[in-house]
């Protein structure tokens, strides 16, 4: 999960099923908004000690996200539209320091599971999309606990390396 393509598609998916619970009118303009962010912030300079710092901000973010599923019954375009900058903000800082620009181009794709989200939304209720954003905030949280925890083998390069 310390890869570069990882945090992005897990921050997209999670955007995605908010953007499921936002009216149709707000998919166009966040999604601009998210492209926007991304150009903007991928060749911004960002210092290389600020790592863990993107890191966990990511992580928080896609747990942030995914929450907004479980608290709000619709998401007003004005949320959907901040939500889509903040995730741009974040993966562009991931991919910045830790991967390829073009791991953004890959996971990208990842934000349009608010087309399948919102029609299960339309035929089945809104239980399972709630499930699937339980799933990315359980996996967010384990991921962003590992680098709280203290170094362990095989987690991190040791001296041996």
């Amino acid at each position: 999960m310390r890869g570069g393509a990882a945090p992005p598609a897990l921050l997209f998916a999670a955007l995605g099923l908010a953007l499921a619970f936002a009216p149709r009118s707000s998919w166009t303009p966040s999604l601009l908004a998210l492209l926007a962010a991304l150009v903007a912030f991928t060749f911004l300079p960002v210092p290389r000690v600020w790592l863990e710092g993107i890191f966990l901000g990511c992580w928080i973010s896609v747990i942030a996200t995914a929450g907004s599923v479980h608290l709000f019954r619709r998401l007003t375009p004005y949320a959907a539209l901040t939500l889509s900058i903040n995730a741009g903000v974040w993966a562009s800082g991931v991919a910045r320091l830790s991967g390829s620009r073009l791991d953004l181009i890959e996971t990208l794709p990842c934000v349009l599971i608010f087309f399948p989200a919102s029609w299960v939304m339309s035929r089945h209720g809104s239980i399972p999309v709630m499930v699937v954003a339980s799933w990315v905030i359980a996996v967010a949280v384990l991921a962003g606990s590992l680098q709280l925890l203290p170094v362990t083998p095989g987690y991190l390069p040791d001296h041996l390396e």
